[in-house]
């Protein structure tokens, strides 16, 4: 293979740009095909989620040279392996999903548990919406049989939502918020019921957000935009706050109000990418000293795609799977996920069969 399609920022901008000539444009773009190292596996790709983050791309928040392939929401089937790839679990025809990011696991941070800062994170970051892409046999995971590809694909956003998880140290009884209603929020907001917490709420403008919220396990919700947040948690939780506060928006305009509803020593998390330029306002009199806050965030997920394998056929992930668009519908796919009409817009790159939706759909 010499060359392989692949979905790309094809010009730097906003994709929400109302100015036509100042709109990021995303379009199909042939790129050089990687090869097969000693330890990789190339696997042909079957379906390929847009993120909140690829929007971010398109601005240039990783670089402004253009074309910037996509995509690292990936399921697929393994159609080559290197002649030294190790793993004895791995065959040619496999059904797969797995991590975008590979880590050494010889550097300094991969020798002392902190993954997320391996030195040489980057090596094998390459873009998976796409018709094949090329990992390393340490970034592929096997879909259990009764997880389809299609669902496959949602691993890589349920192991953010594990480490989110695990970042908030969340205990049975703690009284929980989220703000931000798309896969992310929605995911996080599943495991935090899973989890045994109270007055669980989600902060969402979004109508249908919200409703699915309430599917998901959701005691209360609250509209920002007509609701006061600090009313409605001082309503929620009889004035104490919550103990868990979990953001998953990513906007400038949420983050700040969350401080205000967390409870003295209780635990915040940014679960979600940021402006680069965009500076938190915080006293540090009134939210470390006196109320004794943690504050902390999420940056990729170590340790986490093993249970999140294990969490794709317990999690309901049917809302998320109702968009999607073939690979050379690119352009389409992204407007109707910038859109907002679907909490979830998935490429299908190729058109593979699944012995394993046909399983999941005898259950």
């Amino acid at each position: 293979m010499t060359a392989v399609e692949t979905v790309a920022v094809t010009r730097i901008g906003s994709l929400r740009a109302p100015d036509a000539g100042q709109r990021g444009t995303i379009g199909v773009v042939t790129f050089p095909a990687d090869e097969v190292g000693p330890e990789d596996v190339r696997i042909t790709v079957a379906y390929a989620a847009i993120c909140g983050s690829d929007p971010h791309l398109a601005e240039g928040f990783f670089g402004t040279e253009v074309p910037i392939g996509l995509g690292h929401e990936l399921s697929g089937v393994v159609a080559e392996l290197g002649p030294k790839v190790r793993r004895t679990d791995l065959r040619v025809g496999d059904r797969v999903s797995g991590n975008f990011v590979r880590f050494c696991g010889a550097c300094q941070p991969c020798q002392d548990s902190r993954q997320q800062f391996c030195e040489h994170l980057g090596d094998y970051n390459r873009p998976g919406m796409a018709r094949s892409v090329v990992w390393h046999e340490s970034q592929v995971y096997r879909l259990p049989e009764e997880v389809s590809l299609l669902k496959g694909c949602l691993l890589e956003p349920t192991s953010v939502a594990v480490r989110i998880a695990d970042k908030s140290r969340v205990r049975p009884g703690d009284r929980v918020a989220i703000c931000g209603g798309g896969p992310i929020g929605q995911l996080t907001l599943q495991l935090m019921a899973r989890y045994g917490a109270t007055s669980l709420t989600l902060i969402e403008p979004i109508a249908e957000r919200r409703e699915l919220a309430r599917r998901f396990g959701a005691r209360h919700v609250i509209d920002p935009k007509d609701e006061s947040l600090e009313d409605r948690t001082g309503e929620i939780t009889g004035g104490a706050g919550f103990d868990v506060v979990i953001d998953a928006s990513g906007s400038r305009h949420a983050v700040a109000g969350l401080l205000d509803i967390a409870a003295p020593g209780g635990t915040v998390v940014y679960g979600a990418m940021y402006p680069e330029d965009y500076e938190l306002p915080l006293n540090l009199s009134d939210y470390l000293y006196r109320k004794e806050l943690t504050l902390t965030g999420v940056f990729v997920s170590p340790y986490t795609f093993p249970r999140a394998v294990r969490l794709l056929d317990e999690l309901d992930l049917e809302p998320f799977l109702q968009s999607v668009f073939d690979l050379e519908q690119a352009a389409e796919a992204f407007e109707t996920h910038v859109g907002g009409a679907f909490p979830k817009v998935i490429i299908r790159c190729n058109d593979l069969a699944d012995d394993g939706a046909e399983r999941a759909g005898r259950r």
